[in-house]
């Protein structure tokens, strides 16, 4: 076969070789590196530890060489939060990242302290979101009796501009920086709720203590509500629970609806409370020394045995939530009311680094009945849910909203009685063709902005209404005989899985 050249011009020889010349020269000022990733070619793949050295000296050399060579003097701290920004991306665990010094400050304030701001527990994807929606401030939960539960903020909704600054362009740095800060200065947030309703809201800030507990009598029914999970918590609880026992109470609901977590030392305590000896949690490490087994200690418990437990649950309960939540259960000691909880399943460490710090997964826990629950959660043996509004309702709430008929209501009437309430949402229904039962709760809620938050309404609560419904009706052991384990449900839907395949 004959083989035809084509001939080739002769500039396109020269800038061949000018891009030839350009990388040798390149090369030849960074033989750290090339010499680094021969290394790693020919002998890291042998043996980890050199494989790690490697790595370790490849990383150093590219630092070194951008802090000396990139075309603009580089903040060395900006280089290095990127790299360690780039390390705990890599291991696509939203757990595991890497915290900045205020990132470290904000963790210290909310599981030991108090601090200037607004009350909103808040997350900010790093990356492009899988639902398309842009990287705006998303609220986890409001801390109740705060400024932004006053405000009434709800958990799902998007922060979308703070003080005129979008959010999808803001750091959480940043963000923490702008919700935070003096006692009484004002915060201008804009609130997307759903996919139509968007409202502005204008916050105060306050001191926030970080809350643990809360509680009330509800008849003989003691109501205990586990607001997150502190060294205090479990202190808070037992003096509750102590209060309870003045009142003699008959049965009790241990409310984690909305709890995001907290600690894990203080989940143990609070299952301690009810459980007489027993596995509460175990975390299984990849480091099998590491491996731990929390036991509930023998002693008389300071909730009797005899004592109904009813838990309150929902989407928003996560992680020591749910240890709490999967101790009681698997151990036949609750039963379980609400939604299916959100589905954390591991366990962090938080590692300080100077100023700065790194949060990473550890391990993950596993339930008595050795079930982790990661990305799957906690069903509750009952399912009971708020009503869900329709686009059409939220386009009519976004109307409701906007048109402050309902703050205007509340600053002319303080102290509204339950009928003027009433009165109010019936005029609200007609013109706006809206849940009765919703538009009493976002009346109360904007009357209980200037007041202290009542511990629980059960006009409203239709979760904490089935509770006292199954004492009231004594079902409560029945019901209690035919509930299931978490390990027992799993295999049930394994069973049915493989039925329908």
């Amino acid at each position: 076969m004959e083989i035809k050249y084509k001939k080739t011009p002769f500039k396109w020889v020269w800038i061949s070789a000018t891009v030839i010349f350009c990388l040798l020269f390149t090369f030849a000022l960074i033989p750290g590196l090339a010499a680094q990733g021969n290394l790693q070619q020919s002998s890291g793949t042998g043996n980890p530890q050199n494989q790690v050295r490697n790595y370790i000296n490849i990383m150093q050399s590219a630092y070194d060489f951008i802090i000396r060579n990139y075309v603009e003097e580089v903040d060395p701290r900006i280089i290095f939060e990127g790299a360690m920004n780039g390390m705990f991306g890599a291991l696509e665990d939203p757990y595991s990242t890497f915290l900045t010094e205020s990132d470290m400050k904000d963790l210290n304030d909310t599981t030991q302290g108090s601090f200037g701001g607004v009350g909103l527990n808040i997350i900010k994807a790093s990356t492009p979101r899988p639902d398309g929606k842009p990287m705006w401030v998303e609220v986890v939960s409001p801390i109740e009796d705060t400024p932004g539960w006053r405000a009434g903020i709800n958990p799902g909704d998007f922060i979308i501009k703070i003080n005129g600054e979008p959010t999808e362009n803001l750091t959480m740095d940043e963000v923490l920086g702008m919700l935070r800060g003096k006692e009484g200065e004002s915060v201008n947030i804009v609130i997307r709720r759903g996919e139509k309703m968007e409202f502005p809201v204008t916050i105060v800030r306050a001191i926030i203590e970080v809350p643990t507990v809360k509680h009330a009598m509800i008849g003989k029914t003691g109501y205990l509500k586990l607001l997150t999970f502190t060294p205090k918590s479990a202190e808070r609880a037992r003096d509750a629970i102590n209060d309870f026992k003045q009142k003699n109470y008959t049965s009790m609901i241990l409310d984690l609806r909305n709890n995001y977590g907290g600690r894990l030392d203080a989940a143990v305590e609070i299952s301690n409370l009810f459980l007489d000896g027993g596995l509460i949690v175990r975390t299984r490490s990849r480091i099998a020394t590491e491996n731990r087994d929390f036991n509930a200690s023998r002693r008389a418990t300071l909730v009797a045995a005899d004592i109904p437990v009813i838990v309150l649950i929902n989407k928003s309960s996560a992680s020591a939530s749910e240890i709490v939540a999967g101790a009681l259960k698997d151990r036949g000691r609750a039963y379980l009311v609400g939604e299916n909880t959100f589905g954390k399943g591991s366990v962090q460490q938080v590692i300080p680094l100077s100023n700065t710090g790194f949060k990473i997964t550890t391990a993950r826990y596993y339930t008595p009945s050795d079930v982790n629950i990661d990305k799957i959660g906690i069903p509750p043996d009952r399912e009971v849910k708020f009503p869900e509004y329709t686009e059409a309702d939220a386009e009519k709430m976004n109307v409701l909203i906007n048109a402050n008929r309902i703050p205007e209501f509340a600053e002319k009437n303080p102290k509204a009685t339950p009928a003027q309430i009433e009165t109010f949402a019936q005029q609200l229904e007609r013109e706006y063709k809206l849940n009765l039962s919703l538009l009493k709760r976002l009346i109360r809620n904007e009357l209980n902005r200037t007041t202290i938050a009542p511990v629980y309404d059960m006009e409203y609560d239709v979760q904490l209404q089935e509770a006292m419904k199954i004492f009231e009706s004594k079902t409560y052991q029945n019901l209690m005989q035919n509930s299931k384990t978490l390990k027992e449900l799993q295999e049930e839907a394994e069973k049915n899985l493989a039925i329908a395949s």
